[in-house]
């Protein structure tokens, strides 16, 4: 989507139902996007209004309202949530949330995006997905335009239920390549940075599932890591006849440092069929986590047996309190059978029950105890590995990270390390990051003078 601001928009200052419009943010074939104020909550939005070509099938337009009103229920940290779908004298719109940052296409065109920082993009994208397909609902149209990285490098996905109004009002009649070549005739005009991310059935007609949105993450994915579109055709039928029917090139052959596992990981995303792809994105994000791992331990993991019990500790890892709880009661039953077993159910086995069960709270609270600090002097370790960080300090729960050069993958891979560490910790207050590179020198002598100063580069010189 351009961002140039059209000379004269008549819709500037103007009022669409309960929205202040003040700005053209930017505009698309999907519409015109506009920075708006909800003046019933007094909150920006994003407000986009729909062309009117998208909105006059009143069968198409029944399904948008209900596809965007089932959207606008679904909750996740990489969501930009619909707040509103409604129709006004100017046509059908659509509030957002309006998030601040960089579209994924702008990160990749100024090669800002690193190997890591594109797998934790592709994995909060992924945990998006995952929520929105157990909710029933299909993005259609993933692509790097769609996906936005705030400025603390989360990702976030746009447009959530806008892809409905691009189905066909019927099911193609005629033979699949007919419905290509009217595709390619009547759409390539403004959505042809859709159909380079469409899925082999999207293309054909075919009705999609969560399958077809697997597909188009792996062409994000494909195009982050190397930089280059894995299908893509001199004209629209020819990018739309490759998705349907030529392999991509192997991104090992474009960028010969990628660990063969990201290959199959890409590979099995991008199959024709949607039935040999990923089943749901949480395994997808298993896949994705495990090529992390591998890329920052430089350790391969080529051995089923730990592929399979990785994911099985990741299924674990991932339980809720609430779900724990009936595991873990059995488990302290069991416990006490074994030591009523073992000291007996007389009297005199009462003082050794105890002791048991002694020892083992003391070993769990010390294991409590000191778990805040053994999850911090994780963070400090997976921090220092990035090349561009000079200095760490810790000031309560807050990191203070000093970069040579703040660029967008460095904010990705610092919130996703926090994060993760994060989602480790029982109780308490979690972990925070700052992302600095514009620090004045005498500010920054007095952070690396003070207290919690935590790493130091060794080419960095002493403060002071």
């Amino acid at each position: 989507m351009s961002t140039a601001v059209l000379p004269f928009d008549p819709m500037i200052g103007q009022t669409l139902k309960h929205y202040e419009i003040e700005e053209q943010l930017g505009k698309g074939g999907m519409g015109v996007v506009y920075r708006a104020r909800d003046t019933r909550l007094g909150r920006p939005v994003a407000l986009k209004v729909l062309p009117p070509e998208f909105t006059q099938d009143e069968g198409r337009k029944a399904r948008f309202f209900q596809e965007a009103r089932a959207a606008s229920a679904v909750n996740h940290p990489a969501i930009a949530q619909v707040y509103d779908v409604d129709e006004g004298p100017e046509g059908l719109f659509i509030a957002m949330e309006l998030v601040d940052g960089q579209t994924v296409k702008a990160l990749i065109l100024g090669r800002e995006l690193d190997l890591l920082g594109s797998l934790e993009i592709a994995m909060q994208v992924a945990g998006g997905l995952q929520k929105a397909h157990e909710a029933g609902i299909v993005h259609r149209d993933i692509k790097p335009e769609n996906i936005v990285v705030t400025p603390d490098g989360h990702a976030k996905i746009l447009d959530f239920g806008l892809a409905k109004l691009l189905e066909p009002t019927s099911a193609p009649t005629g033979a699949e390549l007919s419905h290509m070549e009217t595709l390619a005739k009547t759409q390539a005009g403004f959505v042809l940075g859709t159909l380079r991310y469409m899925s082999p059935e999207q293309a054909r007609g075919q009705p999609v599932d969560h399958h077809s949105d697997i597909f188009s993450l792996g062409v994000v994915l494909y195009e982050m890591v190397t930089g280059q579109q894995p299908f893509e055709g001199a004209t629209a039928l020819d990018t739309l006849h490759a998705l349907a029917f030529e392999e991509t090139r192997p991104i090992t052959a474009l960028r010969p440092n990628i660990p063969p596992t990201l290959q199959r990981v890409v590979t099995r995303c991008l199959r024709k069929r949607a039935q040999d792809r990923y089943p749901d994105a949480r395994e997808l994000i298993t896949d994705l986590k495990a090529v992390q791992r591998e890329v920052e331990s430089g350790v391969s993991t080529r051995v089923p047996l730990g592929v399979r019990l990785q994911e099985q500790w990741e299924s674990l890892r991932h339980r809720t309190l609430g779900e724990w709880l009936v595991p873990g009661v059995v488990t302290l039953a069991l416990l006490a059978l074994v030591s009523a077993f073992v000291f007996g159910s007389q009297a005199e086995g009462l003082p050794g029950t105890l002791i048991f069960f002694g020892i083992i709270g003391l070993f769990v609270w010390r294991r409590f105890r000191n778990r805040r600090i053994r999850l911090g002097r994780r963070v400090v370790a997976k921090l220092t590995k990035m090349e561009e960080v000079r200095a760490i300090t810790l000031d309560g729960m807050r990191f203070t990270v000093l970069a040579d050069r703040a660029r967008a993958r460095t904010y990705v891979r610092a919130n996703a390390i926090v994060d993760s560490v994060n989602s480790k910790m029982f109780f308490g207050d979690p972990f925070s990051v700052v992302v600095r590179d514009d620090l004045p020198p005498e500010e920054e002598q007095a952070l690396l003078t003070g207290p919690g100063v935590l790493h130091v580069r060794e080419d960095e010189p002493p403060a002071g």
